[in-house]
C-alpha cells in the first residue's frame, strides 16, 4: 500500500505517530472519533492499522458531499451556505458532530477530529487545490474546547490528502498533551 510518490519513510512515520496516539489515548481512557472529507477515510484507516485501535477509535465518518456534512454531522446549514464546506469553522463543526455521534451509546467521546478541503486537481468554490482545514473538538473537565488549523499544500491529490492526514494526526497528538482531558474509562481495554 506504499505510494512511491509519498515515500515509505513518510508513511512509516504516519503509522508510528498513529500507533503512539492510540497507545497514549488507551492508557488514559480517551476516546476518538474522526470525520473526513478530502481524506476520504485515510485518517481512520491509518489509525485502525494499529492493533488494539478499537479501544480508542469510536467512529469514523466520511462525509464527502456538502449535504452529508449537514445531514449526518449536523454542520449548521447557515454556516455551509455562508462559507461553503472548505472552512476552518466547518472543520470544527464536523469534529463536534462526529464526537456527538460517537457518544450515542455511551456518556461521551473525548476528541473529535475532522478534515475538509480541496484535494485537487482544480479549485473548488474559489478555494485553491491543496487548501485544507483540520478541526478538533475536545471534551475537557472544564468544558468543550474547539480549535482549527488551516493549511495550503502543493502537489497532486495524494500529496494533499497525506498532508491532511499528517496534520490531523498531529492535531490528535497535540490534544493528547492536554492534562485536562475528560477520561472515559469504558474505552480502556
Amino acid at each position: 500500500m506504499t505510494d512511491a510518490r509519498l515515500g515509505a519513510g513518510a508513511q512509516d512515520a504516519d503509522l508510528e505517530l498513529a500507533g503512539s496516539i492510540l497507545a497514549r489515548a488507551a492508557a488514559r481512557g480517551v476516546t476518538i472519533a474522526v470525520a473526513e472529507s478530502l481524506t476520504g477515510g485515510l485518517v481512520a484507516e491509518t489509525l485502525v492499522r494499529t492493533p488494539g485501535a478499537s479501544a480508542v477509535l469510536r467512529l469514523g465518518v466520511v462525509a464527502y458531499a456538502t449535504e452529508m456534512k449537514h445531514e449526518v454531522l449536523r454542520v449548521p446549514a447557515a454556516l455551509l451556505g455562508e462559507r461553503g464546506p472548505v472552512d476552518p469553522d466547518v472543520a470544527i463543526a464536523m469534529a463536534r458532530g462526529v464526537r456527538q455521534l460517537a457518544a450515542l451509546d455511551r456518556s461521551a467521546c473525548t476528541i473529535g477530529v475532522a478534515t475538509t478541503g480541496v484535494a485537487g486537481p482544480g479549485a473548488q468554490d474559489g478555494h485553491p487545490p491543496g487548501e485544507f482545514h483540520i478541526g478538533v473538538e475536545i471534551d475537557t473537565v472544564h468544558g468543550r474546547v474547539a480549535q482549527s488549523s488551516s493549511h495550503l499544500e502543493t502537489g497532486d491529490r495524494e500529496v494533499v490528502r497525506h498532508a491532511a492526514l499528517r496534520a490531523a494526526l498531529q492535531a490528535l497528538d497535540a490534544a493528547l498533551d492536554r492534562t485536562d482531558l475528560r477520561i472515559h474509562s469504558e474505552s480502556t481495554p
